[in-house]
């Protein structure tokens, strides 16, 4: 699939097997990780705000010919050669993973024991003359040019959009039929357009199979995010994640509504063996539920620490390089909201603002194991009455938050649960409890997709 003209923000991910890792956190066992490998189409984008101060990362999902790559980015003031950047894509990577939902299990304790104490929580040169000319004609100015890495920049101004249009397509840059009327509103507005196709010599030189992220950095009041660009050619909606790194707080979109993703919910067991496929249809179920026209945050934290931690915290020189000022006194916060756009929902920019809101919260799915033991305390009795009640509320709480039928629910629960109730407190068969004769259909599911 090629995609001539992208906006910036758009980097491949095709869908990717969860990792069967298991880490012991406060909040349970974290047992797999919603990152945006899940989501074709997905885009990833860090943002760094600090005052007017704004840097901005951004990972391209083109696939095809790098000899088709062009990048246009509307950008609010000129840019300098040393305000561009290419990093590694293992940060925004790091990022994704760390602030990804997650999914946790708990195993029941035996009703007949005494409650345990609490735990706490730790927290270049010009153009020729004649090419010069041509470019006056057509009422486009160029600022600047620079090569970056495997990319070569050009830095553009103008006057009228057709005549952006056409010095685009004469230089080389492919873009699609209607760009023109988009990229005027971002004249209007005294925008600049930061221009990049890749250097194909400097590439090999390098040699990069792949095309790392750019980085810019800016001064502007506006603290917004052009997304416009990016459904002229897009052929149906686009998933697009923000990871909006602040010391003062979360961050939301102020001409779109910022909405929670539904977070702390028991869901069957077996949701462990398909949690690819349940945060995929829980998150298309909400998007269905807001007609589309929402932001939804689905991680606000400190990142000095994490509980339960899908990934460790960013070290101080990753923060660093995606130009974040990491000061001690003042931790960063990160914010990461997701959506699902196309044109005719998200016809405006997105715009933001920094709340001074540093509550915590992420997307946390939890499976519970039932306790399998053959106490006979008056607690035992009353927790073995609770449980089918707490089976059937979790199939109706998966059914509702991702539109699956809640036949199919029931019927999935039945195969889990004689393997459920073998498992001891620690994940370890009990000796009182049945042993199925053989191991049960998920787990043969989720050791192939570990093992991928």
């Amino acid at each position: 699939m090629k995609r001539p003209l992208l906006f910036a923000v758009l980097l491949a991910a095709a869908a990717a097997a969860l990792p069967a890792r298991a880490v012991l956190a406060f909040c349970g066992f974290y047992v797999g990780k919603a990152d945006s490998k899940l989501f074709n189409q997905a885009s990833q984008v860090a943002l760094v705000r600090e005052g007017d101060h704004t840097v901005l990362t951004m990972a391209n999902d083109f696939q095809g010919d790098p000899k088709e790559f062009a990048l246009v980015v509307p950008v609010p003031t000129f840019i300098e050669r040393r305000q561009i950047a290419v990093v590694e894509k293992v940060l925004l990577d790091h990022l994704d993973a760390f602030s990804a939902p997650r999914l946790v299990e708990y195993f029941d304790r035996d009703p007949c024991l005494p409650e345990p104490p609490m735990m706490m929580a730790a927290p270049a040169g010009g153009a020729p003359r004649s090419q010069a000319a041509r470019t006056k004609d057509l009422g486009v100015k160029v600022e600047a040019t620079y090569t970056v890495g495997e990319y070569d920049i050009v830095i553009l101004s103008a006057r009228e959009s057709n005549g952006l249009e056409t010095w685009l397509v004469e230089n080389g840059y492919k873009i699609p039929n209607g760009a023109a009327s988009m990229l005027g509103t971002y004249i209007k507005q005294g925008m600049r357009f930061f221009v990049a196709k890749v250097n194909l010599k400097e590439q090999a030189a390098l040699g990069f199979t792949f095309l790392r992220p750019l980085q810019v950095s800016y001064d502007t009041p506006k603290f917004m995010l052009p997304i416009r660009l990016g459904t002229v050619n897009a052929k149906g909606p686009q998933d697009l994640f923000i990871f909006a790194l602040t010391h003062g707080g979360r961050v939301e979109t102020t001409n779109y509504r910022t909405v929670k993703l539904p977070t702390g919910m028991d869901v069957p067991l077996f949701v462990k063996a398909e949690f690819k496929d349940f945060y995929k249809a829980m998150f298309a179920e909400q998007v269905r539920r807001e007609d589309m026209r929402a932001v939804f945050l689905e991680y606000a934290w400190n990142m000095a620490w994490c509980d339960p931690c899908a990934a460790d915290p960013l070290t101080r020189d990753e923060l660093t390089k995606l130009g974040v000022r990491v000061e001690e006194s003042r931790p960063t916060f990160i914010s990461r909201l997701h959506l699902r756009y196309d044109a005719a929902h998200f016809p405006e920019d997105l715009v933001f603002q920094e709340t001074t809101d540093q509550e915590n919260f992420q997307g946390r799915y939890v499976l519970r194991h039932p306790w399998v033991g053959s106490g006979s305390c008056p607690e035992a009795t009353r927790y073995r009455g609770d449980l089918t009640r707490r089976q059937e509320r979790e199939a109706q709480t998966l059914a509702t938050l991702t539109g699956w039928k809640i036949e199919d629910i029931r019927r999935k629960q039945q195969g889990v649960k004689i393997s459920s109730r073998a498992a001891g407190p620690a994940g370890t068969p009990s000796a009182d409890a049945p042993r199925p004769a053989e191991p049960p259909w998920y787990s043969r599911v989720w050791a192939a997709v570990a093992n991928r």
